[in-house]
């Protein structure tokens, strides 16, 4: 199956020195999505894995995503930092230092999925999987969670692959 129509996989990826360190992994073999799986308590959404198997995370060309609503970020917008690779190596890797315990023990974000997104915000904001309506083999969708607006979550996508294709940069917003 092939995922994400429309996006240009060969120039989705910015592979700074920076996303080299701190961001993407080698490719996941199966063995490792499942430990993986196992440890965070959910099912990985298939889109998800099929990116980290063609890229391991790292920081995206378009790192921004349009709201309804405002965040802390801006008044229509939310900026992403990079998308967490499958493994446990990297910082910000899904079982890495700053995975979704982390989020969760030192920053008090709830406990609704996985984190998988970082944002400039260097941790006042989070985009993570939300798995409270499908439950943890479920399709989740993607929310992003503003701790400095009570841990408020603003609904982004009904999954993974639309929030992908969703992202956008930041000249397409009005200057704030």
């Amino acid at each position: 199956m092939s995922y994400f129509n429309g996006v240009d996989l060969d120039r989705f990826w910015d592979d700074s020195e920076y996303a080299k360190e701190e961001y993407i992994s080698d490719s996941p073999t199966e063995e490792d999505i499942s430990k993986l799986e196992r440890d965070l308590g959910y099912k990985l959404p298939a889109s998800y894995i099929w990116l980290m198997k063609k890229h391991n995370g790292g920081i995206p060309v378009k790192d921004c995503y349009p709201t309804s609503v405002p965040t802390s970020w801006s008044e229509n917008h939310i900026a992403i930092s990079g998308i967490y690779s499958i493994g446990y190596s990297k910082s910000n890797s899904l079982g890495g230092d700053y995975s979704t315990k982390f989020w969760m023990e030192e920053w008090g974000y709830p406990n609704i999925g996985i984190a998988i997104c970082d944002c400039p915000s260097a941790g006042h904001d989070m985009v993570f999987l939300d798995y409270r309506e499908c439950g943890p083999e479920g399709e989740p969708c993607v929310v992003h969670i503003d701790q400095e607006d009570d841990y408020k979550i603003t609904w982004l996508a009904k999954d993974f692959e639309s929030f992908i294709q969703g992202l956008t940069t930041d000249d397409v917003f009005e200057d704030e």
